[in-house]
């Protein structure tokens, strides 16, 4: 793979690094401020920095082919660990946020006509939020076979029923569709009796009962973790996306991007740790020198710089893989990642807290946020020890 990066990269790479400088940065604190009073909806201040980079032409650069920005999975990778610098803003500024972006592959690939035009239209244009609901609290959900909520088939109707938890975003009240993951055929075969349906939030018989915190935080700037409960909840059979016992394959097809979009985000969060580690350790002095004179704390530097550099270029490489042969060719290096970089900028993270002191778990500092988020991406899309297994399985089948 070449490792230099196209002219429309470096074109994009330029306009985004101006627009986090300019617009993005700075507004930070304010955000803060705002998401403190705006309760689960987004700060006022998100709308205007929308704006903005749908202007600069910052704007769904996730997206590949005719919907999107028509970028590779390589020509996104740096531009999304430049967002990950500032995890919580960036991504929505540009309409480049989970769960929205994995939702609009969904239906980009799966949708119906009148779906992606009811749909995805909005989605794409930025004017509503949408949420993705299989994970449940009965049933051990890293293995998406478990799923127990029914959605089965009456007349010209389907009708779901079951429980969701941690269904992101769905707390904000711009989240107007849910793609909800349940099964329509227990007596299929195991990988076949799933299916996903769309069902819009005013849909008689879904409850959203609460959000739910993560190490603490509501999240509410983005629109929360809510629990739902779905109780004889009627929509149309046209809501059903693609075919019925296709859930689990469409599941797989959205989970791909959304892993390595992660990762990518995930080194942008490391290069921020590592920037203010370096500046903290410099501006403070214990035991009669600077803390960046210390041993320990330049060899947790030192560590830091080697780590992101070897995990940029194994997310550069799953991406052009994914470009080059596939998802599915890029599968044992789409795991990989996908085990390796949060557990990995989770250490940076706790460096740079430590070499923070108290600040760096207060509110002052952006790091036991990132924290937080980068622990949490070690359940999320599957827990590391899933895609162990798997990957152990596929290093041990070459030599059954």
């Amino acid at each position: 793979m070449d490792f230099a990066f196209d002219t429309v990269t470096e074109d994009l790479r330029r306009r985004l690094l101006l627009f986090m400088d300019e617009c993005v940065y700075p507004a930070e604190s304010a955000f803060e401020e705002q998401a403190r009073t705006s309760g689960w909806s987004a700060p006022p201040l998100v709308n205007d920095l929308k704006d903005e980079a749908r202007q600069r032409g910052l704007w769904n650069l996730f997206l590949p082919g005719e919907h999107g920005a028509g970028l590779t999975n390589l020509q996104y990778a740096p531009l999304a660990e430049i967002m990950g610098r500032s995890p919580h803003l960036a991504p929505v500024a540009t309409n480049c946020a989970a769960p929205d972006t994995g939702n609009m592959e969904v239906l980009s690939m799966f949708g119906s006509e009148w779906q992606r035009k009811e749909w995805l239209t909005p989605l794409l244009d930025g004017e509503i939020r949408s949420a993705f609901a299989m994970t449940e609290p009965d049933v051990a959900s890293s293995d998406a076979t478990n799923i127990a909520t029914s959605i089965i088939r009456d007349g010209d109707e389907y009708v779901i029923n079951g429980r969701k938890w941690f269904i992101s975003g769905a707390m904000n009240p711009a989240c107007k569709i849910f793609i909800v993951m349940g099964k329509t055929n227990p007596e299929a075969p195991k990988h076949r009796q799933q299916s996903m349906i769309l069902v819009p939030r005013d849909t008689p018989g879904m409850t959203i009962k609460r959000g739910m915190h993560v190490f603490g935080y509501t999240d509410a700037d983005h629109g929360g973790h809510a629990e739902i409960v779905f109780e004889d909840v009627r929509v149309p059979a046209d809501n059903l996306i693609g075919e019925e016992g296709g859930g689990f394959a469409i599941a797989q097809a959205r989970l791909g991007p959304g892993r390595i979009h992660h990762c990518m985000r995930l080194i942008g969060m490391a290069e921020r740790a590592v920037e203010l580690m370096c500046e903290r350790a410099l501006a403070r002095t214990a035991f009669g020198k600077p803390v960046a004179q210390q041993g320990v704390v330049q060899d947790w530097i030192a560590e830091s710089r080697i780590k992101i550099e070897q995990l940029r270029l194994l997310v550069l490489k799953t991406a052009w893989l994914m470009d080059t042969v596939g998802n599915q060719g890029a599968h044992t290096e789409i795991q990989a990642i996908k085990i390796s970089t949060p557990i990995t900028v989770e250490w940076i993270l706790d460096k740079a807290i430590q070499v923070h002191g108290a600040g760096g778990v207060s509110q002052d500092f952006p790091l036991a946020g990132l924290w937080a988020g980068a622990r949490s991406l070690r359940l999320a899309d599957g827990p590391d020890e899933v895609h162990k297994r798997s990957l152990a399985y596929r290093e041990l089948k070459k030599h059954m």
